[in-house]
């Protein structure tokens, strides 16, 4: 799992009959960009936790992502969302 911050939205017209309704995301994260499937309802600016690889499926069965958002954070151990 990974930190990183919704840059926004990614739209696209053509895809994977599996994606139709999914929500994507840009999320900015270790220097890299990701683009997401939203499982929790994140907005551009939100700080998230990014879930990669075959953990990133597990939400959504039969849906082909890479990486998924599946939390908003609201603070860390030390008090607070770096």
């Amino acid at each position: 799992m990974r930190i990183g911050t919704v840059t926004g939205p990614v739209w696209a017209t053509k895809k994977c009959p599996a994606l139709t309704g999914q929500i994507l995301l840009c999320v900015r994260a270790e220097g890299k960009d990701y683009i997401a499937a939203d499982l929790v309802g994140a907005g551009e600016g939100d700080r998230v936790i990014l879930s990669c690889g075959a953990a990133a499926r597990m939400g959504q069965e039969g849906v082909p992502v890479d990486a998924a958002i599946i939390a908003i954070l609201d603070e860390m151990r030390d008090g607070h969302v770096r």
